[in-house]
């Protein structure tokens, strides 16, 4: 949802040196002879986040450092940086690899050109109509654990998915069948996997920084983009788009990292805080974003005249069928490891709806 081209400049390189130096947190590759020697507190961790304040992400890092800094009895502090203040979502994840940043939010959208098995996460009508059946898929340690080591592979520690509810697309006519897609220049992330979902539904995906799509909306370089409502909302995307196709088509899940090596490295006691404080915020992360979302739309039905088009279910399945094939090219671009992730995913969605009343 937030991605930009990956690019170093020198002001990339200024950002690195300025974490380097203001936090008292320990180095991730940093370690002591002598396994008495206790870290001198309170220790400052650094949290960056794809979207702005007020966003779900932001809500989510603003509860984790309430929850952490009370579980810790203030001996852990966390900085959370916004959106836009240290980097594009491409550039906060080589700063978590790197360990400049100790927690970063990183959604499979830009993730899956590192991480290919991410990818799973951008395919459309993969997961469940029923968000009780989503929550506990994602919140299971089945999953995390078919995850852990791609990720550890590229230097990142698997914390937690975080749902921010479904995506919805703007455009200023409505897209109700594959058809309304021909030709459309639609928004998407940068991983070619994302690209792929809609070029299943004969649009044109065009790559764009977040920060940028209200201006490429406004001046017509791009017809349409998808987002979950609150981020519709916060970024204005609705005032220059007249429609909003609520297709259900997938969730916007993001994942939670740190620095492997520096979690590895962390004291018992701090790794036994940080591991709480997530626990206690996942149940949250779900009222956040259901309660953002609702409140969002409230807001744009009350402050413009944006028509809200909802799909029956069948123009939803005619989506559903586009959208198959891209199943077989997520499984040539992940592999086997992730075609056995997609098998897998989907049982575990048919079970869990076969054992849920009303899924």
């Amino acid at each position: 949802m937030r991605h930009l081209c990956h690019w170093r400049s020198p002001l990339f390189a200024m950002v690195i040196l300025l974490l380097a130096g203001c936090s008292e947190s320990p180095s991730p590759t940093s370690t002591s002879d002598d396994d008495s020697e206790r870290p001198t507190y309170p220790v400052t961790w650094r949290f960056a986040l794809e979207e702005i304040e007020g966003s779900v992400q932001h809500r989510y890092a603003e509860e984790l450092k309430e929850r952490i800094e009370s579980i810790s009895d203030g001996n852990i502090l966390i900085d959370i940086f916004p959106y836009g203040s240290i980097g594009t979502s491409i550039q906060l994840t080589d700063l978590a690899r790197e360990g400049s940043v100790h927690l970063a939010f990183a959604s499979p959208g830009h993730l899956a050109d590192l991480i290919p098995e991410t990818g799973v996460f951008t395919l459309h009508f993969l997961l469940s109509d029923n968000e009780d059946v989503n929550r506990d898929i994602l919140a299971s340690d089945e999953l995390m654990q078919v995850f852990t080591e791609p990720y550890a592979e590229n230097g990142l520690q698997l914390l937690g998915f975080v749902p921010e509810g479904w995506m919805v697309w703007t455009a200023n006519k409505p897209l109700r069948t594959p058809a309304d897609f021909n030709g459309l220049a639609i928004r998407t992330m940068t991983s070619e996997i994302a690209a792929e979902a809609y070029k299943a539904y004969g649009a044109t995906p065009t790559p764009t920084p977040y920060s940028q799509v209200y201006s490429d909306l406004q001046l017509r370089r791009i017809d349409g983009q998808a987002n979950p409502v609150f981020a519709i909302e916060e970024m204005g995307f609705y005032e220059v788009q007249n429609t909003m196709t609520f297709a259900r088509p997938a969730q916007f899940v993001t994942s939670v990292v740190s620095n492997r090596e520096w979690f590895e490295a962390l004291p018992d006691d701090q790794k036994r805080w940080l591991e709480e404080a997530l626990d206690e915020v996942t149940p949250l992360a779900y009222e956040v974003q259901a309660e953002l979302n609702a409140r969002r739309l409230e807001t744009i039905m009350e402050n413009s005249n944006t028509r809200i088009v909802e799909l029956s279910e069948e123009e939803r399945e005619q989506f559903r069928e586009a959208s198959l094939p891209v199943r077989e090219t997520y499984a040539r671009t992940a592999g086997e490891r992730g075609e056995a992730i997609l098998e897998q995913l989907m049982e575990m969605v048919d079970e869990a709806e076969s054992e849920t009343p009303d899924s």
